[in-house]
């Protein structure tokens, strides 16, 4: 007797071409398999928890806007950081997005403004080594919040998500000469800033 595949083993293709079909639970099913990775990624480009939630969110409403442009031609995760970057990359190029990071900045009392979500944290029963790494990851994305946005895209994609040159010239458009310079750039004003302090 043939077993039923269930849901959450279908493909990402698979889920894809239900959701086109009018099957809402499979487009449901593709946001609950990569709502994690995408907000991950927008936190690391935008260094705000609510910003990136919205971000993330925003990413998901156009990838089902446009999934019928979906082609298979690349990955459907690769197809949708695609959407998140330039979704992330908007949002720091827009004037309000600069305005609000500035009232955070100068409201906020520094703590809880760019800490990594809890998810996203190690766990460390040791007070001390957990206010250590979280005081580590605070400056080093404030390091990343004071880059311009196209070298804090590259910086991200490449040193934190570990995506590879074509994938990141895929993912933002750039040619891959044109990510590799703003990547040394992006690198270079990261050791200015963060030397003797990480």
């Amino acid at each position: 007797m043939k077993r039923s595949v269930s849901t959450t083993e279908r493909d990402d293709g698979t889920l894809v071409r239900d959701a086109l079909a009018g099957d809402r639970r499979a487009f449901d099913l593709l946001v609950l398999r990569h709502g994690d990775m995408l907000f991950n990624l927008c936190f690391r480009m935008l260094g705000d928890y609510d910003e990136a939630s919205d971000c993330a969110q925003d990413a998901f409403i156009r990838a089902y806007r446009a999934l019928g442009s979906f082609r298979g031609e690349a990955a459907f995760p690769t197809w949708l950081y695609r959407i998140a970057v330039n979704t992330c990359r908007n949002r720091l190029a827009s004037a309000e997005y600069r305005r609000y990071r500035k009232a955070v900045r100068l409201e906020g009392t520094g703590a809880d403004d760019t800490l990594l979500p809890a998810n996203g944290r190690a766990s460390f029963s040791n007070p001390t080594a957990r206010f250590e790494r979280e005081e580590r990851e605070t400056v080093i994305q404030r390091a990343l919040d004071g880059l311009p946005p196209d070298e804090k895209t590259v910086a991200v994609l490449r040193d934190i998500e570990g995506r590879s040159y074509e994938e990141i010239a895929m993912l933002t458009g750039m040619r891959p000469g044109t990510v590799m310079s703003r990547l040394a750039r992006a690198r270079r004003r990261l050791r200015s800033k963060l030397e003797g302090i990480v």
